[in-house]
């Protein structure tokens, strides 16, 4: 009684979402810090005054959230970490200045990014020919191609955990593929530089995407977002729920030339016209609104994050230098299924990934100062 593509499918297993217990949450890289209370006056509002358009089907383009995200784009740069705070204003750093303006027309808004993702994998790859990404990356990507049918090359990793970015062009230039990576990578937090990426797309086959997925560049040092300028097969996708303390309404986007914005379009509109909601588009707005205030705690988590990994390598762990709200981290002579038990025995939540090559790793979101003092005190003593 099933149709025969189902046997393709094997589904995203996301970070444990435990109700026999309360738990700290260190697994799932959420935002420790909640959203600036304005995003929840805004919801409120919307609902008490406007309480009819609950009802109603909202925007189908969300014309007004693209713009408030070209705008917040445009005052950081991209980049919260590294974003000029004065007051309630941000302006991006001198590494990040953008050389051109952000327009509503090179945005595209979605259901959060992993629905974002879906339009990206059935608008621009073809199963025809292999996708070529890193063999350890956001594990979302292999259960996209193998729901749209789409064969792929996992390129594995060097042995410092970094892209083999001239291995990827070598087998992206042999079958004329097309190209995924998630920058700052995932579960590693290893950032490619921007010159990198543009060195990338210099060597890529020229009619086909380049596709770099930015959902912890907030946390990095820098964003692809300048090469739109010189590279119009470029298509970077980010989301609301890392940075912007967002996992729990649901929001990503596409930035990217208005030609491959408007066929994306097409494929949304072919599958879903009203994929962002009315109370997530008011939410999201206020968001926009507030960046100085997701700026401040990206800041925090950077500082906190530099501290934990100095931390763990005093304490004889070995991890991996991050750009992302994450560490990813083993110890030899334990197992990181046993990391995993011992730190939720002591009622904090950490992710392990049964996989082959990197099994012995725990990836470990960065959290408020409080939650990692209380997870050092439990890992000093493993």
């Amino acid at each position: 009684m099933l149709a025969q593509r189902l046997k393709n499918l094997h589904p995203y297993v996301p970070g444990e979402q435990p109700t026999d217990r309360e738990y700290i949450k260190l697994n799932a890289n959420e935002n420790p810090y909640p959203p600036h209370i304005s995003v929840a006056e805004s919801v409120k509002a919307a609902a008490e005054t406007h309480r009819e358009k609950l009802g109603l089907y909202p925007d189908p383009d969300v014309t007004d959230l693209r713009q408030s995200i070209a705008d917040m784009l445009n005052s950081t740069g991209g980049v919260f970490s590294n974003t000029v705070i004065t007051g309630t204003s941000c302006k991006p750093s001198d590494k990040n200045k953008l050389p051109f303006e952000i327009t509503k027309d090179m945005i595209f808004c979605g259901n959060g990014s992993d629905e974002v993702l879906s339009f990206v994998f059935y608008t621009f790859f073809d199963s025809d020919r292999p996708l070529i990404l890193p063999e350890f990356t956001y594990s979302f990507y292999p259960v996209y191609c193998g729901y749209y049918n789409i064969p792929m090359n996992p390129i594995p990793l060097k042995s410092d955990w970094t892209l083999d970015v001239q291995k990827m062009l070598n087998e992206a230039d042999k079958t004329d593929s097309s190209i995924i990576f998630a920058n700052p990578n995932a579960p590693t937090g290893i950032e490619l530089t921007r010159n990198q990426v543009a060195d990338i797309l210099r060597k890529a086959p020229k009619d086909r995407i380049v596709v770099v997925d930015e959902a912890y560049a907030d946390f990095g040092s820098e964003s692809c977002i300048p090469l739109l300028k010189d590279f119009s097969n470029l298509v970077i996708v980010r989301t609301f729920s890392k940075s912007l303390s967002f996992a729990g309404m649901r929001l990503g986007y596409i930035i990217s030339s208005p030609e491959l914005i408007k066929a994306v379009f097409t494929v949304k509109n072919s599958f879903n016209h009203f994929p962002v909601d009315f109370l997530a588009k008011t939410a999201a707005k206020a968001s926009c609104k507030a960046a100085w205030y997701y700026a401040e705690n990206a800041k925090k988590i950077v500082e906190e994050r530099t501290g934990f990994i100095s931390f763990l390598r005093k304490k004889g762990w070995f991890a991996i230098d991050s750009s992302t709200n994450f560490v990813f981290a083993k110890k030899d002579g334990i197992s990181g299924n046993a990391i995993y038990e011992a730190v939720k025995k002591e009622g904090i939540l950490i992710r392990h990934f049964n996989t082959p090559g990197i099994e012995d790793f725990v990836r470990i979101t960065i959290g408020t100062h409080e939650q990692m003092e209380a997870l050092k005190k439990i890992m000093e003593a493993i």
